[in-house]
């Protein structure tokens, strides 16, 4: 009898760490879940704002590229949101498409964005998020 109470007891200290090592998990899943919803608001909202600029392909190039004006307004709000980008700055790039005669000119622009996490080991490279979009 004793010894069925002491193999209750193991089973049910093992349950117990799967559970905490369970709980674990889903909180280090959410953190990485919060930084990419962060990653993907920040995303939008430059792109969002060179949607309210002037259009033009060169307009964008200068104002939004990275170290361009625009985007120096809008890196603080990255580095304040996403952990470890500061040593990982996003990068912001605009290209001319050429469309057809006729057709209305359009820039592509690409938004990468670069965090890392404080409790993720050094060796580990950054996350990233790349948002493609086309502004006409």
């Amino acid at each position: 009898m004793l010894l069925e109470v002491l193999v209750v007891i193991v089973l049910f200290a093992l349950g117990v760490l799967a559970i905490v090592d369970l709980q674990l998990v889903a909180i280090q899943q959410s953190s990485a879940a919060k930084s990419r919803a962060d990653a993907s608001f920040l995303a939008n909202d430059v792109i969002g704002r060179m949607w309210l600029s002037d259009r033009n392909s060169a307009a964008l190039a200068t104002d939004f590229t990275t170290g361009g004006p625009q985007y120096a307004l809008w890196l603080p709000a990255v580095v304040a949101t996403l952990p470890g980008s500061a040593a990982n700055p996003p990068t912001v790039s605009v290209v001319a498409i050429t469309d057809p005669p006729g057709a209305t000119a359009s820039s592509r622009v690409t938004v990468r964005l670069f965090w890392k996490a404080p409790n993720e080991p050094v060796a580990e490279p950054a996350h990233e998020m790349t948002v493609v979009a086309q502004i006409r």
